[in-house]
């Protein structure tokens, strides 16, 4: 029987609470703006108005121009539509980093059927853009796969080796690199990662999910294409945005109408988009409150290891060097970390043992497997706190795990 004790979030990777003020935008707009925003009337030129304001807000967020701005789905969709811009006959012949065209405007036809280039991308990326590249390889596409280092960091060297190691193949056409890893915060170089696809002629997209409101713009810097989703950054679920630079000629994934100039094609919903832009404003000095978040994480991560250590088996840190200020990934030796979520959840601490779209999965986290192992993996529990978590969460968070620990004793190694 679930416990009646209040409960305490820990999970603002998987997705953030709305924001009052965002929600307070969404409500004024459903007043105002519940007609079709492709309608040409004053009533759907009102409900556009907000479509574009969500663009603009974008825009000003990830340091791009407005025009450059699909609004999608959310990250999914925006890493899906990044990841296949680059390939097939079109983009062969226009070449990766040098095709002029009017922006993102330009679409070049959907990439069904054989295509052609290469693509480099870490295994750590997030599913949407691993399975992304698994069904590009299946059509045709060289795809470079670069493991990290145990510390969960992809090193410059393994991406420039990749690259070279590609183009033996297959002219590449297309670097993914995320800009901070969804389970383990772990920071990923991405302005060495511009540097050397740009040095060989490949664009450079960042999925910039779980940085954007998080950190400051260097975290994407000299990205090309830069995925947001808006319900990461205190927004609504259901939309998010593709932003890429002057030149970048992008390919729909879907065919439809002609919203979003084609790339997007589906009736926009301007609730979610003033939603979005509320949420794009206000996360613009997010990462200010963020970084005050470290000393509380630290805390939360030493009482974990010491109620770990006093229930017998003190959990190990996976992620090592610069990580984003409100992520702890721990492994806990003895335990499997669905186990301990379900048993948490049950206390009222809500935590995950891996990316929120791989819930009710029973194989290990990828990530952790490509860093660390399967066995490391199976063990692992993310916590991730946000700007609303208190110190008097985090004390009685702790004081619930030893309670679950207590109950769960660890399986010895070996028996």
């Amino acid at each position: 029987m679930r416990s009646a004790a209040r409960v305490i979030y820990l999970d603002w990777n998987a997705t953030t609470p709305p924001h009052p003020e965002v929600l307070a935008a969404m409500q004024a707009a459903a007043e105002v703006a519940w007609a079709n925003p492709a309608s040409v009337h004053g009533p759907g030129r009102r409900a556009r108005a907000f479509i574009e304001q969500a663009r603009e807000a974008v825009a000003r967020l990830v340091g791009l121009d407005a025009r450059d701005v699909t609004l999608t789905s959310g990250g999914t969709e925006a890493n899906n539509l990044a990841l296949s811009h680059a390939f097939g006959d079109e983009a062969a012949a226009a070449g990766a980093a040098g095709a002029t065209s009017a922006g993102a405007g330009a679409v070049g036809a959907p990439p069904w059927g054989r295509l052609q280039g290469a693509l480099v991308v870490s295994r750590i990326e997030h599913p949407s853009v691993t399975r992304a590249a698994e069904g590009l390889a299946r059509r045709g596409v060289e795809v470079a796969w670069v493991d990290p280092e145990p510390s969960g960091r992809v090193a410059p060297e393994a991406l420039a080796a990749a690259l070279d190691r590609a183009a033996a193949v297959a002219p590449v056409r297309l670097v993914s690199l995320q800009a901070v890893n969804h389970e383990t915060g772990v920071i990923q170089p991405v302005a060495e990662a511009a540097a050397i696809a740009h040095a060989r002629g490949a664009r450079l997209h960042v999925d910039a999910v779980q940085a954007v409101g998080r950190l400051p713009p260097e975290a994407w810097a000299g990205a090309d294409l830069v995925s947001v989703a808006a319900h990461k950054i205190r927004g609504p679920k259901g939309i998010g945005a593709l932003a890429v630079r002057p030149g970048v000629r992008l390919r729909p994934v879907l065919l439809g109408g002609a919203q979003e100039r084609g790339l997007r094609p589906g009736t926009q919903d301007p609730l979610a988009a003033a939603g979005f832009a509320a949420a794009a404003r206000r996360a613009l000095d997010a990462p200010a409150r963020y970084a005050a978040l470290a000393p509380l994480r630290d805390r939360l991560e030493a009482a974990l290891i010491e109620a770990g250590r006093a229930a017998g088996a003190a959990p190990l840190p996976n992620g090592e060097g610069a990580r984003a200020p409100h992520i702890t990934n721990l492994s806990w030796p003895g335990w499997r970390g669905d186990e301990l979520c379900a048993a948490l959840d049950l206390e009222g601490v809500a935590v995950s043992s891996g990316s929120a779209c791989s819930a009710g999965t029973a194989e290990p986290s990828p990530v952790l497997t490509a860093m660390l192992g399967p066995e490391r993996a199976a063990s692992a529990v993310r916590f991730s706190i946000g700007e609303e978590t208190t110190e008097a969460d985090v004390i009685e968070a702790v004081r619930r795990v030893a309670r679950v620990l207590a109950r769960l004793r660890p399986i010895p190694a070996g028996s």
